[in-house]
């Protein structure tokens, strides 16, 4: 059976609640995990108490600081906010961290940028290592959500992923995102799907709810399981419907 994973940034979310509250309303629909992004904007305590209440498991969240890989002058920086990240990770059972590459950045050739996040990502591999916490560098689309982002590409996360060549680095492979760029999800993933380590899903256009949209989520979930991924599915989308049903509607969808 799938685990499907609610991002409680947008789902389950209701004006001036408490963030903890998000995870209670995620049970109460029966969903057995939920994800969100930054863990240093939250309550910690109360999250981990809320989680401990359901049983529900955290599937991913962001390893922070959220800077630029590109740059090598952050990795210091980064790779402090990392080691917190892990034990952050480790405290609310989550096994994977996310990691976005950054910018883009001018002045600087983009071989050098490629080199920075890839070197950055190997000593990232040092401090996961033993700790049971794996890290998935994130391609996202340029063309609506993350214009100037460096990492557009599946392929070439994956090729970075075997550059740094350590089993605690992979990628996060958002669906969304992807469609957005024109890749078929077959072609960008074929032989590499061992290096995927979780995914995420919306439709397009408006990264809302699945069957709102015409990007074929059901197809493409299916290839991806049938390629023998075993990770959760992240429910990253701004629903149009709000509740429980709509989630559990959205998620029949999907199968």
């Amino acid at each position: 059976m799938r685990l499907y994973s609610a991002c409680i940034e947008w789902l389950f979310a209701e004006e001036g609640d408490h963030f903890a509250d998000r995870v209670r309303r995620a049970h109460a629909a029966g969903l057995k995990a939920i994800e969100f992004w930054r863990w240093t904007d939250k309550d910690l305590d109360t999250i981990e108490a809320a989680l401990k209440e359901t049983g529900l498991k955290v599937t991913s969240l962001v390893a922070e600081p959220m800077i630029a890989l590109t740059n090598a002058t952050n990795r210091e920086t980064w790779l402090k906010g990392l080691a917190d990240s892990v034990a952050v990770a480790k405290r609310l059972g989550a096994p994977v961290l996310i990691a976005q590459a950054g910018d883009d950045l001018a002045g600087f050739a983009r071989d050098e940028q490629r080199k920075s996040l890839t070197e950055t990502l190997r000593a990232g591999a040092d401090i996961l290592d033993g700790s049971g916490v794996r890290l998935g560098v994130e391609p996202l689309n340029i063309r609506i959500d993350h214009v100037g982002y460096f990492l557009d590409s599946t392929r070439e996360g994956l090729d970075i992923v075997d550059d740094v060549a350590r089993p605690e680095i992979g990628i996060v492979y958002d669906i969304y995102h992807s469609a957005v760029m024109d890749e078929r999800t077959e072609d960008v993933l074929a032989g590499r799907i061992d290096r995927v380590f979780h995914v995420h899903v919306a439709d397009h256009p408006g990264r809302n709810e699945p069957g709102t949209g015409k990007i074929d989520l059901v197809h493409r979930l299916n290839w991806i399981f049938a390629n023998g991924y075993t990770g959760a599915v992240g429910l990253e989308y701004k629903p149009i419907a709000p509740g429980a049903d709509a989630v559990k509607a959205a998620i029949a969808r999907l199968g």
